[in-house]
């Protein structure tokens, strides 16, 4: 019995271990922005897909490229415009004249980890055709189905103030994603070190990889097993349900939230090296993974209510468990 926790505890200790390298690693070309880092590695744990919203110049970009070079993995990127086709996406079939057989040609969706560059400047039928391979981890093109590489990850940035040229992302392509990842603004001081560290050479450029595909894939296994006491599973649904009836909320959080919510949970123990989930797991995650899934309602909005001000409401309103 001993011997089964000390190798549970040297298994989530390797994410940890990991956790660790993967921040600091980021960190090089990143700064200080170790929670949003965080948020990210915890995503690559649950094999979720994270939405980075923030202005331009912040460094959404260079977050998305720096997550793929820290893994020994496949990248591709996905520029969106509005004349972005779904098959430029997840690719076509084609008739190959030499050999006089149809061959499927794969889009940059079919990779360890997608970057989707402005993703609400898609046309709503291009977003669309991305909810399959979020939810199911394949593709269908002309009535054929690829399964995609695993693992796999979805990583979006979207531009919140410019509106112009812009498609906001459907509600069901919203709720696929595990959470959604604000940069914000860095601080004076660390402004002038991102000067700094960019002045000659990018640091991106020498940034190596921490982690294979095989790890990631045995590092997302260990995190699955990290145990839930029944009280805190019960908290989490707790804090779902609250969505649905709160007076500010037109429309609440669905089962996949909850789902969403117990995964990164559960990766959030990993990183800090425990095995199981305590309530301040849930409560340091509820704003990324419940505030985009949220629809405010028109009269709340008007008297400037944040999705994450009414999460802290409910945060505050439902009992922790204390045992």
């Amino acid at each position: 019995m001993d011997q089964g926790k000390d190798t549970e505890t040297q298994a989530v200790n390797r994410i940890k271990e990991k956790a660790d390298s993967f921040r600091a690693n980021v960190s090089t070309v990143m700064v200080g922005k170790e929670r949003t880092i965080d948020l990210i590695f915890i995503t690559l744990l649950c094999e979720g897909h994270a939405l980075i919203e923030d202005v331009p110049g912040v460094g959404k970009t260079l977050l998305a490229k720096a997550t793929a070079r820290s893994l020994d993995c496949s990248f591709k990127r996905i520029q969106c415009t509005p004349d972005l086709l779904p098959s430029d996406v997840i690719g076509i079939q084609f008739f190959n004249q030499k050999n006089s057989e149809f061959e499927f040609r794969p889009g940059p969706i079919l990779a360890n980890i997608v970057l989707v560059d402005e993703i609400n400047r898609a046309m709503p039928r291009t977003q669309s055709c991305m909810l399959e391979s979020m939810q199911e981890q394949q593709v269908t093109v002309d009535l054929k189905t690829v399964p995609l590489p695993r693992p796999f990850m979805l990583m979006a940035t979207q531009n919140p103030i410019e509106l112009e040229g812009t498609f906001p992302l459907p509600e069901a392509q919203l709720d696929r994603f595990l959470l959604k990842a604000k940069i914000g603004y860095p601080s004076p001081e660390e402004e002038a070190a991102v000067l700094s560290r960019f002045q000659v050479s990018n640091p991106l450029d020498r940034l190596q990889s921490i982690m294979g595909t095989v790890e990631l894939l045995e590092l997302q296994a260990i995190c699955r097993r990290i145990f839930i006491e029944k009280s805190v599973r019960d908290y989490i649904v707790a804090i779902n349900s609250s969505t649905r009836s709160h007076k500010d909320i037109k429309l609440g959080t669905s089962t996949r939230c909850a789902l969403a919510l117990q995964s990164a949970s559960q990766a959030m123990a990993g990183i800090q090296g425990r095995s199981y989930v305590l309530p301040d797991d849930v409560k340091a995650l509820a704003a990324p993974v419940l505030s985009h899934r949220l629809i405010m309602k028109t009269e709340a909005r008007l008297r400037g209510r944040t999705e994450e001000e009414v999460i802290e409401e409910i945060l505050s309103r439902v009992p922790v468990p204390t045992e």
